[in-house]
């Protein structure tokens, strides 16, 4: 298990950009997959990307890919998200997940509220 606590959320213009950090705790970091969730308002939470274990392996939902960039530091315990040309419509609660490979997400942070103004 490891605890998860995200931060860099807040308030952008449409077009900007926000870089949002989850530093997680736990000697066993390097070897869960991480990811990235949101919710909006009145919505499920959704799948935004995730990073193998390794850093080698990325993957990303559609409406995001070009525009968002996960990575991995193990050294540092932390992921982070870099969010480029940002729309009103990525406004949402971040939340931060891992998972052991092969295995459900299973712990989450408490998330970061980003909000992208239009």
């Amino acid at each position: 298990q490891v605890q998860l606590v995200e931060s860099g959320g807040g308030l952008v213009q449409a077009g900007g950009s926000l870089r949002l950090s989850c530093a997680a705790s736990g000697r066993t970091f390097s070897s869960y997959d991480m990811g990235w969730f949101r919710q909006a308002p009145g919505q499920e939470r959704e799948f935004v990307v995730s990073i193998s274990s390794s850093g080698d392996y990325t993957r990303y939902v559609n409406s995001v890919k070009g525009r968002f960039t996960i990575s991995r530091d193990n050294a540092k315990n932390t992921i982070y998200l870099q969010m480029n040309s940002l729309k009103p419509e990525d406004t949402a609660v971040y939340f931060c997940a891992a998972a052991r490979t092969g295995y459900a997400w299973e712990d989450w942070g408490q998330g970061t509220q980003v909000t992208v103004s239009s």
